[in-house]
């Protein structure tokens, strides 16, 4: 796994500021107000951050945006950044701003002084999702980066904080890692391993095998994995963290390792792209990951599928008729709509064994899903207006972007077959809606379920504020925080 920048906290030592070295960074709101660190470094510059704050340039800048001065006099260090941000900025803008430090620093030993800013954790969080960087199949993997030390009035308390925000960037970089892995290193039986490592932080990991599937009926699972050499899994992964006995929340994630689309071939081009269509998987492991690391007081289920849909001469073909764990026949009328044939074996898995107190599973499950709502948003689709709101808030309070979609019987009707119970796919209008209402065929009554299609947000051409080009992460705060909002004891629950 991709190894955090290492990162503490100390108090503020002014006497010391001028001889730090590497990179400094300060904190100034739009007024220019400069606490005692930043009157220090004015001091022994020469008033040169006073300068900066009544340039041109700071007016024109945005909260969270960085003014570099490189080798100012006065300091031992490379440069010194000026952070345009107030002590009371909300926690978007302080990772915006902690991101904007990470890019202006590089991998430089790098000393923040926070003064009192309210949002100090935050900062710390834009701080390490942006230093992340996927370097194991490079030859030359750059310079180590140098530690980040954040200077604040009390090192003690921030420190607490601090091991809440290094648990949540610990699952994002685990997800970001296992989707920007190649499908010949992130094989389904690699895949699996990873994930047992887990027992290390205390989650109990179960891993079921083909003949296991097979006993069990799911076939619709293994109808996508058989034209590939890979064995197809199902991995299980229990964080029982809560109260004894109480139902957990079911996490289901889709674990393609590659899709070719199978006999319904994809185009070669942008083929290549299509290592990240495990993210689903990748989410419910950084999200576990997550949770174990900062002890979550929270009974939580992690299942995922893992499979490659490859074409062969024993693939599945169009025109098939397989046979769900649940019982229900499905016309195979496109094998590159194979994600819900995975999801929807291991959701029925989950509701038989486990009788879920909420069941959420994501995929990038389509990409009508990304011409309707671009790279902005994943689509939400819930059969529980409550639970529906609780994703969307916490995606909101996270700065990832949900919007919920409709859910209908019109849609449905779309998926009537003339010779199974229903087809996997609906035709091309309201492709990410019929694909959602498939899945919602295998939700039992009363159970409480969303589904989220992060076709659109898994993965990124360009760099975005918080992460590189290539895995996003996106997800893994959200489900983090809907966890520990609506399903994990409070003090008073004890």
């Amino acid at each position: 796994m991709t190894e955090l920048r290492a990162i503490r906290t100390a108090i503020a030592e002014i006497e010391t500021m001028g001889t730090l070295g590497g990179h400094l960074a300060l904190l100034a709101d739009a007024e220019g107000k400069l606490d005692a660190v930043a009157r220090r470094v004015n001091k022994l510059t020469k008033g040169a951050v006073a300068r900066a704050l009544a340039s041109a340039r700071w007016d024109k800048m945005k909260a969270g945006d960085v003014l570099s001065l490189s080798f100012p006099a006065g300091l031992e260090v490379e440069a010194l950044h000026i952070v345009k941000l107030s002590l009371r900025a909300p926690a978007g803008q302080a990772r915006r701003a902690g991101a904007a430090l990470a890019r202006a620093a590089g991998t430089g030993t790098l000393t923040v002084a926070l003064g009192n800013l309210k949002r100090s954790g935050d900062l710390a969080l834009g701080l390490l999702l942006r230093s992340y960087g996927f370097v194991d199949h490079k030859t030359d993997k750059g310079e180590a980066p140098g530690e980040i030390t954040l200077l604040v009035p009390d090192a003690e308390a921030a420190a607490e904080g601090l091991e809440a925000v290094t648990a949540v960037a610990q699952g994002v970089y685990f997800t970001r890692d296992l989707v920007n892995e190649p499908a010949n290193v992130l094989t389904t039986t690699s895949f699996a391993a990873r994930l047992s490592q887990l027992t290390d932080l205390g989650v109990e990991v179960e891993v079921l095998e083909e003949p296991q599937l097979a006993e069990l009926g799911m076939n619709a699972l293994l109808a996508v994995g058989q034209g590939s050499a890979a064995p197809s899994k199902v991995v299980v992964m229990h964080w029982m963290g809560g109260a004894e006995g109480a139902a957990p929340v079911a996490l289901v994630g889709k674990g393609v390792v590659f899709d070719t689309g199978g006999i319904s071939l994809k185009p070669a081009a942008g083929m290549e792209e299509m290592t990240m269509d495990m993210g689903g998987a990748g989410v419910v492991a950084g999200v576990m990951r997550t949770l174990a690391l900062r002890g979550a007081r929270a009974n939580v289920v992690g299942l995922v599928g893992l499979v490659e849909n490859m074409p062969s001469g024993t693939a599945t073909r169009p025109g098939d008729v397989v046979t769900s764990m649940k019982g229900d026949t499905i016309e195979v009328i496109n094998t590159d709509a194979e994600g819900r044939l995975v999801l929807c074996d291991v959701m029925w898995y989950a509701q038989q064994v486990l009788r879920p107190a909420a069941m959420i599973d994501l995929a990038t499950l389509t990409g009508a899903c990304v011409v309707a709502l671009g790279h902005e948003n994943a689509a939400v689709f819930a059969n529980n207006d409550p639970l529906a709101s609780g994703l969307l808030k916490a995606a909101e309070a996270e700065g990832e972007g949900a919007w919920r979609m409709p859910l209908g019987q019109a849609y449905d009707d779309l998926l009537k077959s003339p010779v199974a119970d229903m087809k996997n796919v609906g035709g091309r209008p309201a492709g990410a809606i019929t694909a959602a209402q498939f899945l919602k065929r295998f939700v039992q009554k009363g159970t409480p379920w969303a589904h989220l299609d992060i076709a659109g947000v898994a993965h990124s051409s360009s760099d975005r504020d918080l992460s590189p080009k290539g895995a996003t992460g996106w997800g893994v705060m959200t489900l983090n925080r809907l966890i520990a909002d609506r399903y994990e004891l409070k003090d008073d629950d004890a």
